[in-house]
């Protein structure tokens, strides 16, 4: 704390200055005044926190000076050091604000311990101030995020919800006619993980010091509510302005900007729309800056995966190949971020139903060897953290299905073996060869042990997996008849037809119809 002594008595200056050892104790003493004029001309300038003083001096007195500090600075503390020792004038003194009256005579251990006091008090009253400040600002702050989520705001239009926002934040103030309040999102990628709420502090008082925006804590990073002209160079400035203070903390940011609002009751659309920017991070990573206006318009993706997407997803799993595998989630994202339609929610459908898909090829190589059915782990995925890790999300699902895969055929018999590899091969024509060799047999031994142990022969079995395969298709899919008898290896479809109804007693077309 700094330390002024005004006295016009050289020696008694002097020797308050150099005997009393203010640098150990933890003040910062300034070079004294000689008088109270000196002094009141000095103390805006360089802002002491205790003011050591005598009564009467040439010109303005201590107490007149004292009374002149407490009306501009009424925090500073002020002790009085007199070589009066009377009742009235220490009376006097303290109704001007002195907060200690001491003698002369003091000792410097007296006179310092006064000091520590006063230091103490001023102190203790700057702590309170700074909570009460603190909570001050919570209490507005919460309110605007109440605003920005819809629960604070009034009626539309009405005047005393923009005046409650002016008071509040006076620097958000719309004067000019073209002036817009917009939120923006921003998350930090790249800055150290120590100290990370305080590092974000610190990073929106930046910006509150660059920019007429107020900042709020947001995820892991800052929401920002920014005051723009209508002009186009003001909007880039302020990303400007931005992308300035972020480099300076080391970290990029990634910005989500929402639409103009005209006045607060519009501001939960600005925040919403935001919001929604927000979410393509992932499907833009090479972009700095989303607009909500440049994303609005599109259509979305295909939502659901293509029969050929699947067979070569069950293709991977079933080769057990983790780099394969990885090189696959890799190839679909990427086609994903290509598409210029695709948005955040019709994404997430499609990777879903990337899961659902491989979790339907899991169930049905089980039912085809008997094994239990095992738990659907397509289904189960966390909705929150495909939509905001969709890639190590989708990988780590799939790879969980390929080891399901791999524990279910590791036990299996070579005739199980063979059964799962019929089932998924069902486009093709299997012959028995093929198969005996997938599963390193002798022809003739595996046509006989196949019978042995399933009760039919391997010409029969097939046939009758294709024709199952083809059921299924006709009553879950719109498929045509032609294209049901090509997913199951049959490029004659009145041979198909003729299989079918014998297998079934129906045609394809009333099969479907029953259905």
């Amino acid at each position: 704390m700094k330390v002024l002594i005004v006295d016009d008595e050289v020696i008694i200056r002097s020797g308050l200055s150099t005997v009393i050892r203010w640098e150990e104790n933890g003040f910062a003493p300034l070079a004294p005044a000689a008088s109270a004029e000196e002094a009141l001309l000095r103390i805006p300038i360089e802002r002491p926190d205790i003011i050591l003083t005598d009564i009467r001096m040439t010109g303005k007195s201590g107490i007149e000076m004292a009374r002149e500090v407490k009306a501009a600075y009424p925090e500073t503390e002020i002790i009085v050091i007199s070589g009066f020792d009377e009742f009235a004038y220490a009376q006097q003194a303290m109704r001007e604000g002195v907060s200690d009256y001491l003698l002369k005579t003091s000792r410097p251990d007296e006179i310092l311990a006064a000091a520590r006091k006063a230091g103490e008090r001023l102190a203790k009253r700057r702590d309170a101030e700074r909570l009460s400040q603190a909570q001050e600002e919570t209490v507005r702050r919460s309110r605007l995020a109440k605003l920005l989520e819809g629960g604070g705001e009034r009626a539309s239009g009405d005047s005393a919800d923009d005046g409650d926002l002016w008071r509040a934040f006076p620097k958000l103030r719309l004067e000019e006619g073209g002036e817009r309040l917009q939120v923006w999102l921003l998350q930090l990628i790249g800055g150290g993980e120590a100290e990370e709420a305080l590092a974000i502090g610190r990073l929106g008082e930046r910006l509150e010091r660059e920019l007429p925006c107020v900042w709020l804590p947001w995820r892991d990073g800052l929401l920002l509510v920014v005051k723009l002209a209508s002009r186009r160079d003001a909007m880039l400035a302020a990303e400007l302005a931005i992308q300035r203070v972020c480099g300076l903390s080391g970290a990029c940011a990634f910005v989500a900007c929402g639409l103009p609002a005209a006045r607060p009751s519009a501001l939960k659309e600005a925040f919403d729309t935001a919001a929604e920017a927000a979410r393509y991070r992932w499907l833009m990573p090479e972009a700095a800056i989303v607009r909500y206006g440049d994303v609005a318009g599109r259509a979305g993706m295909r939502g659901v995966c293509k029969d050929e997407e699947e067979a070569a997803l069950s293709a991977v799993l079933r080769a057990g190949d983790a780099e394969a595998l990885r090189a696959y989630v890799s190839e679909r994202m990427h086609a994903i971020r290509q598409d210029p339609q695709a948005t955040p929610a019709t994404a997430q459908a499609y990777l879903h139903s990337l899961l659902v898909g491989a979790s339907r090829w899991l169930e049905r190589a089980s039912a085809s060897i008997g094994q239990e059915r095992p738990q659907p782990a397509g289904s189960a995925v966390d909705p929150g953290l495909l939509a905001s890790q969709p890639e190590s999300t989708l990988l780590r699902q799939l790879e969980r299905l390929m080891a399901q895969y791999r524990d279910m055929v590791a036990g299996t018999n070579p005739v199980r073996q063979a059964i799962v590899y019929i089932h998924d091969h069902l486009d093709q024509s299997l012959s028995l060869h093929q198969v005996a060799r997938h599963v390193h047999m002798n022809p003739n031994y595996f046509s006989e042990m196949f019978k042995r142990e399933t009760g039919t022969n391997y010409l029969e079995f097939v046939t009758q997996a294709k024709l199952r395969r083809a059921m299924m298709l006709l009553a879950e899919t719109p498929a045509k008849v032609s294209e049901v008898a090509s997913r199951i290896g049959y490029e004659d479809t009145k041979y198909f037809n003729r299989l079918f109804k014998k297998f079934t007693g129906q045609t394809p077309s009333e099969y479907r119809s029953n259905c």
